[in-house]
């Protein structure tokens, strides 16, 4: 599809072919200089540890386009460090942080015309990855890698945008303790699509995952985080071994603390005190904020601010996060990378 026949006012998030994306390949035990390519077709062997045995990570981070007319990066060089640590659990070779983000600025500026103008709602999605490819056939870790970018402009990840969903407690676990839960592998979003699927067919948005442990706490809410807030104005998160560390949500806790004065904290969510939360949200890249109409949990429904209504705190943290995404609101040291 061509840039200029895109409605940018009314994009979801699916996949849109752009112009060029970037690839790097892994051999003799270093990375290449990397380049932009029109082929959006990876040519792998059969034998590729990625197809047989999941050996691949994924990111996702997003550009947007402000009002002056120039671009943002959200602090991409977390999402580089957050890969590492993936590329660690999975023994694949790390890309420096200043390599991923340079490669986002190109691809990205090799794009610009998909990139959705301001005001719209809009943004360009990033997906790089890695995935260990060449001739293989036991469980080993490949000797070769792919490293590559690219893009597509997207709007809300749930449909209704900034709009309270409702949410289904599921029996499923989406990681094992001690796992690869806080890696950001393909297995993990593979084990979900079950989940996922029940929970739409019974009208809700999503699943929400319990620790595998005791399946007494909340750990995410479908492919992104959970949040609360407390009666007591106290934002609280899950903290768990087998959480993805979402670069939102840690964005999100800075924000409540030091610009809207609340308490901030990483604790355990037990799924029987949600009583104690006047508020509540999902939140990640894709999704942005999703506020939490309601959850489902067995034969009981608990209902936070509303069903229909986003609450107060809930907005005033969408606004403070999109506003710097966007440049209308000044970001903290460091988490704005111009193109």
């Amino acid at each position: 599809m061509s840039a200029k026949d895109i409605d940018f006012n009314n994009l979801g998030f699916s996949y849109i072919k752009t112009d060029l994306r970037y690839i790097s390949y892994w051999k003799d035990g270093k990375w290449d200089d990397g380049q932009l390519t029109e082929d959006n077709v990876l040519h792998i062997s059969e034998g590729s540890p990625s197809l047989h045995y999941g050996q691949q990570s994924f990111e996702g981070l997003k550009a947007y386009r402000c009002k002056d007319g120039s671009i943002n990066l959200f602090r991409p060089d977390k999402n580089a460090e957050r890969m590492q640590a993936s590329c660690d659990r999975l023994l694949m070779p790390e890309v420096p942080t200043d390599v991923f983000v340079e490669a986002c600025k190109q691809v990205v500026k090799a794009n610009e015309a998909y990139l959705p103008p301001y005001g719209t709602g809009g943004s360009l999605y990033l997906r790089p990855f890695i995935i260990g490819t060449g001739d293989n056939i036991g469980v080993n870790a490949a000797r070769e890698y792919i490293f590559s970018i690219f893009c597509m402009p997207v709007g809300p990840y749930f449909k209704g945008g900034m709009t309270p969903h409702n949410f289904v407690v599921s029996s499923y676990d989406r990681a094992a303790p001690n796992g690869t839960g806080a890696a950001k592998v393909g297995g993990n979003y593979a084990a979900s699509l079950l989940a996922g699927k029940e929970a739409r067919e019974r009208k809700f948005s999503d699943a929400i995952y319990l620790d595998p442990a005791t399946h007494t706490l909340i750990e995410e809410v479908g492919a992104a985080n959970f949040f609360g807030i407390t009666e007591d104005d106290e934002f609280v998160t899950p903290l768990s071994p087998s959480i993805l560390p979402s670069i939102t949500k840690y964005s999100l806790l800075y924000l409540a603390e030091h610009r809207l004065g609340l308490k901030a904290t990483e604790g355990l969510v037990p799924i029987d005190g949600l009583e104690q939360f006047k508020e509540a949200g999902a939140c990640g890249t894709a999704a942005v904020i999703t506020p939490i109409g309601g959850i489902q949990n067995g034969d009981d429904f608990h209902v936070f601010y509303s069903e229909t209504e986003v609450g107060p705190i809930t907005t005033k943290l969408y606004d403070e996060l999109v506003g710097i995404q966007y440049g209308d609101v000044v970001a903290p040291d460091g988490w704005i990378f111009k193109v």
